[in-house]
């Protein structure tokens, strides 16, 4: 009887010990997004669903997100790169392809967002929202139009001017101004482009990103480069602001989710894209973020003050003088970002 209960013993502390060794077969989805670019309680809903946990970490700019990322300081499972910078992850090969059978709510997606030039056969990634990027301007202290990128050089609003802590959008607007592409590849009008911003930065209150919709709503500022989902939000808590694309033209972006080549966990990661296209799940994160949706069930269930606000949903005609930003490749990356260096330096 004391051997039998010797052995009962023995495979009770052994089972415990077993127990204790068992692996932890809880996966945890890395994800990497812009600030401020999602309603953080869908994450919740996800893990309550799925039992998937999330661990979600925020970047600034594509520049900060693809340097993090090619440093390999951590395995992202899920990206929102813009368009240009999913065309830069696509031919480094730093993206895996989208297994679309695992994303059924793909087919909510507008034709008018698939077949983009960064994405042409749709492998990639999935359009997330869109918008444009303009002049946010207080209608109490600017009392003139406001139609061109000119204003955003006029001493008599000096100090009261903010400006995209970005090296392209920061650039396209001198572009623009000089009536150029903000795509431009000559390095005399680049040169010029950096003198104008170089001559502008005595004007400027500061260098931001997610900070500007504060200044803006809190009056600290009269005039502001904003993308136009930050305008829709600011404009709701602060009436006196408005928003408009210039006549020289801007630029169209759309930011798209995608799996880069470090998850370890793609299929997790499909599910959470698919997720995300869930018509209820896709209109609470546009609700809180106010940016322009690509979803044709979203749109369905916006009100007509939404739809018919320009500053998210712009006529034809302004779109037409709008340009997508392209990859420029290795050589010319280095040269912008020189020249920024330049300018943040002066």
């Amino acid at each position: 009887m004391k051997r039998m209960f010797c052995l009962l013993l023995t495979l009770v502390i052994a089972s415990s010990l077993f127990a204790g060794c068992k692996k932890d077969d809880t996966v945890t989805l890395n994800i990497y997004n812009w600030g401020d670019y999602i309603d953080e309680d869908v994450l919740n809903t996800f893990t309550e669903e799925t039992g998937i946990k999330i661990n979600y970490d925020k970047f600034d700019s594509n520049e900060i997100m693809y340097a993090k990322l090619k440093s390999g300081a951590q395995n992202y499972d899920v990206l929102f790169p813009s368009d240009y910078m999913i065309e830069k992850l696509i031919k480094e090969d730093m993206l895996l392809k989208i297994d679309f059978n695992n994303v059924p709510n793909y087919r909510y997606i507008e034709d008018n967002f698939k077949d983009l030039a960064y994405d042409p056969n749709n492998e990639y990634s999935i359009p997330y929202m869109w918008g444009t990027l303009g002049i946010l301007y207080n209608k109490d202290f600017v009392k003139e139009p406001v139609d061109s990128w000119d204003i955003l050089f006029d001493e008599k609003y000096a100090k009261n001017i903010v400006m995209q802590d970005s090296v392209r959008d920061t650039f396209a607007v001198a572009l623009k101004k000089l009536k150029y592409s903000l795509n431009c590849i000559e390095e005399n009008k680049l040169e010029e482009a950096k003198q104008l911003l170089i001559n502008q930065k005595p004007l400027v209150s500061g260098y931001v990103n997610d900070q500007v919709k504060d200044k803006m709503v809190g009056n600290e500022a009269y005039l502001a480069v904003v993308y136009s989902g930050d305008a829709i939000f600011t404009k709701d808590l602060n009436s006196s602001l408005e928003y408009v694309v210039p006549k020289e033209g801007s630029n169209l972006w759309f930011d798209g989710v995608c799996i880069p080549n470090t998850s370890k966990h793609k299929k997790e990661a499909e599910m959470f894209i698919n997720f995300l296209n869930r018509t209820d799940i896709a209109l609470a994160n546009v609700n809180f973020i106010g940016f322009s949706t690509p979803h044709t069930g979203v749109k369905e269930q916006l009100p007509n003050e939404v739809i018919n606000d320009k500053a998210a949903y712009p006529l034809d005609e302004i779109l037409e003088r709008c340009e997508v930003f392209i990859d420029l490749g290795p050589e010319m990356t280095k040269i912008y970002n020189n020249k920024w260096t330049e300018i943040k330096s002066e």
